[in-house]
């Protein structure tokens, strides 16, 4: 195995792996990508003090993310055709994140079912749900969550309509993937791959083909997914969506402070400040910089995650401090899963940990529980120069 040290290092491999279309597909963002970059620069304006002389001895990065116990304030997010990065994928990462004692997220367009991953892993795991117009689809999704014992429900609301992405347009990443002549001579050459897909029979959406309303095999997918995003979205409906499910959930999408304001008010249990990672509205917002103004206005009120932009243990250590119960990695982990399968995943688990784990010590803190704002240096008009 080749010694990996950060995430960085993971990515290369994956890239070299991996086919381009679905490198492409997880490596970029929307228009000019400027919130893309700016969700991973933006941590390093923020500063770490280092203290000396104190114990570093009995450490611990054990919290809870919405009431269960993690063994560190990171989940795996749901990332769409993660079962194109690899076979299996979504089960790999699943039992990988299982393994380490952390959340994972299965999405909605994942390649593999609710019920794939929950027949390959023994505790339970969160499902996310887009915003969809079908309400009988919409309760079959929650209900079958509930089934396969899914411990909470995470709902995407900022994707009510699709942030163009120059690369997906250009490759042909559709769903299903529009395969050119091009695209299937670099998928060719990635023989690792290319023998991981032959051997599984899971290579389409999962949770759609077969339950969604007039989508029987992959060439009816195209017209479902043009026509089923709900681009009418309100909070009332939202609220009808909460009805729907009955355990924790999570929203995620919330880049303003007004919009966290609403959540609060549906009945949310946890909110995730994200921008999708810089792949809907290019131009917002870092979700870094947006923490501060989010927790400011709803307090311990709510529980408040972080996802866009982590990429190293660091990075999880910076937005804790700053008040986040809990953060997330999608491109992280699938660096790991695209380079080495499961066992790639867990080295990306491992690597943000130790980072986090050493970085917290260097701060004088041996309790992840304790970190607080004292831990950094904040420049002055870091979230509350714009108007």
């Amino acid at each position: 195995m080749p010694v990996i040290t950060n995430i960085d290092d993971l990515k290369r491999i994956y890239r070299r792996r991996v086919p381009k279309m679905f490198y492409d597909y997880a490596e970029s963002g929307s228009w000019t990508e400027q919130t893309f970059r700016a969700n991973t620069t933006d941590f390093s304006e923020l500063l770490l003090r280092q203290r000396i002389a104190v114990d570093m001895g009995n450490r611990t990065t054990r919290t809870q993310m919405i009431g269960q116990d993690v063994s560190m304030p990171v989940a795996l997010a749901p990332v769409g055709v993660t079962g194109m990065q690899c076979a299996d994928g979504e089960i790999k990462a699943a039992r990988a994140a299982e393994a380490f004692g952390v959340p994972f997220t299965l999405s909605t367009m994942s390649i593999c079912s609710i019920e794939d991953v929950a027949e390959h892993t023994e505790k339970p795991f969160w499902f996310q749900v887009y915003t969809l117009k079908d309400d009988d689809f919409m309760q079959r999704l929650f209900d079958r969550a509930k089934a396969a014992q899914c411990s909470a429900a995470m709902i995407t609301v900022d994707l009510q309509v699709l942030g163009q992405r120059h690369k997906d347009i250009k490759n042909g990443l559709s769903a299903p993937p529009k395969l050119t002549p091009k695209t299937v001579a670099n998928m060719m050459t990635k023989v690792h791959w290319g023998l991981g897909m032959l051997g599984t029979k899971r290579r389409f959406f999962g949770n759609i083909v077969g339950h969604a309303k007039g989508v029987t095999d992959p060439s009816s997918l195209s017209s479902w997914t043009a026509e089923a995003f709900d681009v009418s979205l309100d909070w009332d409906r939202i609220r009808t969506f909460r009805r729907m499910w009955d355990g924790p959930l999570i929203i995620k999408g919330i880049i303003d402070e007004r919009d966290a304001l609403e959540a609060l008010n549906v009945g949310a249990d946890a909110i995730i400040v994200s921008n999708h990672g810089g792949r809907q509205l290019d131009g917002a917002l870092s979700a870094i910089r947006a923490l501060p103004r989010i927790m400011d206005a709803v307090g311990d009120r709510i529980e408040v995650h972080l996802d866009s932009g982590i990429r190293s243990g660091q990075d999880v250590l910076k937005a804790v401090a700053m008040g986040a119960k809990g953060t997330y990695i999608g491109r992280a982990f699938v660096y790991g899963l695209g380079a080495m399968g499961e066992a790639g995943v867990t080295r990306a688990l491992e690597v943000i940990h130790k980072e986090l784990d050493v970085s917290m010590a260097f701060c004088g803190h041996r309790d992840i529980k304790t970190v607080d704002r004292d831990i950094l240096m904040i420049p002055r008009d870091f979230s509350d120069k714009w108007l």
